[in-house]
């Protein structure tokens, strides 16, 4: 008597592993495979990280998936390609398989904020007609399969691959938001997701994180895809190509902050609403004029509550001030000792970075030097009186390196020469090449330090 739903739910377990099965054939994954891998490129790229305590910068070489999403030229990539101040240099495109690639040098277009991806627009002296995917919008369901085509790994050559998944979750609100189920392989961002019907309904993506720069509908940590509707008006009218942003044109206000959390809240007695705690304000900054002190806490900038209580969340008060816009006089509410005071902030230019520094190579000395800027100042805790060049690196075997020099040193003065920047080292440099001294004494900075070093130059 009990055999029959005994047969009956083992007859539904096997339907459903049946029609599981039946989601995607070999024979229909292989077709959307080859419909959509002429499209599939691999974007080569450049990135420069440079140490804040030294200066010293390191190169570094990266790549991502890329998808050719007009026959023009137009790739779309992951987002995190280009964060917040973090862009990309030297950037290609390599299309094709088989011994049949070729590359071609591609310009970053200006990024979306609403959806975590980036534009590319490959660039060539003859119009282009590459393969492309076009996308058929078509929404989804909790539970339905679909099929993601990416790049395998380096140790497979970076060969284009297709894996299986399923949406996991269906989110409406703020917006239509579809979480996959698996975690996707770096090779497969950005990479075409394809339905059982063989329509590509959007791309495989993972939102910014606020730390990260995302603002807009951030939900980061879950791999999601990003339907159509999303980014089609991107393709149909690509964004303007990204111009670095001039220092002159980015608004500095001079402090460090930190998220005033409830527990801090709390100590000193406050409202549990958040705001930026001021840690540091830099000397003769915009802050350290209008009177704003380390302990001070802003709870509104220009009008704009910040209630912050996430170290995440500090990154969205930088990106406020900074194009806020340079000139500009703001009012900034305070809390000082649990009183409120209103101050006046007259933004200043950023000032330029490690990054952007003057820079000179020494093929004597077997060094690079550059000029120390304010994030170097404050990052090694160097007084505004001392003046002279910070090194970068030393050559290894050079008179520097066998004179016990190492980047981070502070050059103060070349034999008789005070060094106060580079124009003052160079000089120095060329009068000492016409008298070649045997020996010279490099007078010099190291942490709170100073003294001499000894170096026999190789004229």
């Amino acid at each position: 008597m009990r055999s029959k739903p005994l047969l009956i739910l083992l007859s539904a377990v096997a339907a459903f592993t049946a029609a599981a099965q039946d989601d995607f054939t070999a024979q229909a994954l292989e077709s959307h495979f080859e419909r959509v891998v002429p499209a599939i490129c691999q974007v080569l790229f450049t990135q420069e990280v440079t140490d804040p305590r030294t200066g010293e910068t390191v190169r570094r070489n990266g790549d991502c998936l890329g998808l050719i999403v007009r026959k023009d030229g137009l790739v779309m990539a992951q987002g995190h390609l280009s964060v917040e101040n973090s862009a990309p240099v030297d950037l290609r495109v390599r299309v094709g398989r088989g011994g049949a690639e070729k590359e071609y040098p591609a310009a970053l277009l200006h990024k979306p904020n609403d959806v975590n991806v980036v534009f590319l627009q490959a660039q060539s002296d003859t119009p282009l007609n590459l393969p492309c995917v076009t996308f058929s919008p078509q929404p989804l369901r909790v539970g339905e399969p679909v099929a993601v085509v990416g790049l395998a790994g380096e140790t497979l050559d970076f060969e284009p691959a297709v894996f299986t998944d399923r949406v996991a979750a269906v989110i409406t609100q703020p917006r239509t938001t579809y979480c996959l189920s698996n975690n996707l392989r770096f090779g497969c961002i950005t990479g075409p997701v394809i339905n059982t019907r063989g329509a590509v309904v959007g791309v495989s993506g993972i939102d910014l994180s606020r730390a990260e720069g995302g603002e807009l509908y951030t939900r980061s940590g879950h791999p999601l895809m990003y339907q159509a509707e999303l980014f089609q008006k991107y393709i149909d009218n690509p964004p303007a190509r990204e111009e670095s942003k001039k220092a002159e044109d980015t608004a500095w206000l001079g402090v460090f902050t930190q998220p005033l959390k409830n527990e801090y809240a709390e100590y000193w007695g406050l409202e549990k609403t958040g705001g930026l705690i001021v840690s540091t304000v830099v000397p003769d900054s915009p802050a350290a004029k209008a009177g704003v002190q380390s302990g001070d806490i802003i709870k509104a900038f220009d009008g704009k509550p910040q209630k912050f209580t996430q170290d995440r969340d500090v990154l969205a008060f930088t990106k406020l001030v900074r194009d806020t816009g340079t000139g500009k006089t703001v009012p900034m509410d305070l809390l000082r000792d649990g009183k409120p005071l209103t101050v006046q902030v007259t933004l200043a230019t950023l000032p330029r970075s490690a990054q952007e520094a003057a820079e000179f190579e020494d093929a004597v000395l077997g060094l690079s030097v550059r000029e120390i800027t304010r994030d170097v100042r404050i990052a090694l805790n160097i007084a505004e009186d001392v003046r002279g060049v910070i090194i970068r690196k030393v050559k290894s075997g050079g008179t520097a390196q066998i004179g016990k020099m190492r980047p981070g040193v502070i050059i103060l003065a070349l034999g008789d020469y005070p060094v106060t920047g580079i124009a003052d080292f160079q000089q120095a440099m060329t009068k000492l090449r016409e008298t070649k001294p045997a020996e010279l004494a490099v007078f010099a900075r190291v942490g709170p330090q100073t003294g001499f070093f000894r170096l026999k130059p190789k004229w």
